[in-house]
């Protein structure tokens, strides 16, 4: 049994820990926010009154996609009594579609079953979860380095410092910081090196704003969650008891649509895009709340083969962070925690190099790809908008795109490449593999290359700026 310590009680640390404490070892939490949430059941205190002032999207809008759905019902049961008790909300992605989309409900459309809630709603809920498996939740704990066995080659994490000079020392430290970890500059006051990171802005600015229900019902989903329109993107996430949000996404440099920020300019952008309009026809429950300042990250602890250091190690956001519109963190958190927890099985953590080698392995294997494919979906999408901006077309010489977007187009006249489209939309399959199936691909160019660049019905540029002049 190893004494392991995990940093943040965010989505992906709470996850971790489950898994980890699931396997017999010894783990407790580190939280530096103070306030423990409230009971599951109570989701309206969670959204009205819990503060978690260490993550700046805490209030902002969540979607949990299919995958991390499927990964919660296999490898972590008990988290779904709390969040029935919290009120979140069950829903199928294609089955939620218009029929004349869709067709019938078919055998294997369970895949696209998933649950979702608020932040604070989902954080409460597995909290509960954590701390009924036995997982130790230390709140109000803030870390402020590492401490290590002094090795000038490969220093061996042995724990951690904390605001107020104490040392809490464990087998294995796991990062679940989030995007604003500060693991590189702790490794360094440790003696190690700094991880390998690649970063970039990702460009994107969010505008948002959450609703409830006034007659206790969730607007239609009348098209996929995210819709892509010329200079701007379309987020409706059904969220727990009679909530939702609605996101306006463009590009940082967008400076004619920073008046979205103005409640009556949101609503009236919103307002030209027919499939999502109705989503605006609740009772208003936040402001517009505006993110901006992402960053784009890839961290890796093993560089060149060797280990920055050994005895830590980075999962979720930590590692890898991309622009969340499309919603994918939490379930490549638990991606990567599950290889954590599978590593555990077959690798001693005392055993530091190998153990640090083999993390590193596995999440270059089975993550990496995962974040690149992220990444490469929101550089085109930025380029594209940013070309809308000014005026210009997109055509990228990079076929992939350009089938991507054949295939949505395509999904919007054919049952099975909607099923083919949510399934890559829903982070349950890759492009690759619904592109392989037979007669998929010929199915899409002939029904979606030759589709307008944006196929469901919005303004034009031209139009969107003037309704909210």
């Amino acid at each position: 049994m190893a004494r392991i310590l995990v940093l943040g009680a965010g989505l992906g640390g709470l996850g971790t820990a489950m898994l980890v404490a699931r396997e017999g070892h010894q783990v407790t939490v580190l939280e530096r926010d103070p306030v423990a949430p409230p009971r599951p059941e109570h989701a309206d205190a969670a959204w009205e009154d819990w503060q978690r002032r260490g993550v700046n999207q805490f209030r902002l809008p969540h979607f949990m996609m299919p995958r991390w759905w499927s990964l919660l019902r296999a490898e972590l049961p008990e988290v779904r009594s709390p969040l029935a008790a919290a009120g979140a909300r069950h829903l199928n992605t294609v089955a939620e579609l218009p029929i004349a989309r869709r067709g019938p409900v078919r055998d294997g459309d369970e895949r696209f079953d998933t649950v979702t809630a608020r932040r604070p709603v989902l954080e409460a809920a597995l909290s509960a979860a954590a701390e009924a498996a036995g997982v130790a939740i230390r709140r109000g704990v803030t870390v402020t380095g590492l401490t290590s066995d002094g090795n000038a080659d490969t220093p061996r994490v042995t724990g951690v410092l904390t605001e107020n000079g104490a040392a809490i020392t464990a087998d294995l430290v796991v990062d679940c910081g989030g995007r604003r970890s500060a693991l590189g500059s702790w490794l360094q006051a440790a003696g190690a090196r700094r991880p390998a990171e690649e970063r970039a802005d990702c460009g994107f600015v969010y505008y948002a704003r959450h609703f409830r229900a006034r007659n206790g019902e969730q607007p239609a989903m009348l098209s996929n969650l995210l819709q892509s329109y010329d200079s701007l993107s379309v987020l409706t996430l059904p969220a727990d008891n009679g909530t939702w949000s609605v996101v306006l996404t463009t590009s940082s440099r967008d400076k004619a649509l920073r008046v979205l920020r103005e409640p009556a300019r949101w609503h009236a952008a919103l307002a030209r895009y027919p499939l999502a309009a109705h989503w605006a026809d609740g009772e208003p429950i936040s402001g517009v709340d505006v993110m901006a300042g992402i960053e784009d990250r890839y961290r890796r602890l093993v560089i060149g083969g060797q280990p920055a250091a050994t005895g830590v190690v980075a999962v979720g956001d930590a590692w890898a962070c991309t622009n969340p519109s499309l919603g994918r963190g939490a379930a490549l958190a638990l991606v990567h925690a599950r290889l954590l927890r599978d590593l555990l099985r077959e690798t001693d953590p005392a055993d530091h190099d190998k153990f640090a080698r083999r993390f590193g392995e596995l999440t270059a294997q089975a993550a990496e790809p995962l974040y690149r494919a992220t990444r490469w979906y929101d550089q085109h999408r930025l380029a594209e908008i940013d070309a809308d901006i000014a005026g210009r077309p997109y055509h990228p010489d990079d076929q992939r795109w350009l089938i991507s977007k054949a295939l949505f187009a395509a999904s919007l006249a054919d049952p099975d490449l909607t099923r083919a489209y949510s399934a890559v939309a829903s982070f349950i399959a890759t492009p690759e593999e619904v592109l392989a199936s037979p007669g998929v691909l010929d199915r899409v160019i002939a029904l979606g290359m030759t589709a307008p660049q944006y196929p469901l019905p919005g303004p034009s540029r031209g139009e969107l700026l003037g309704a909210i002049a």
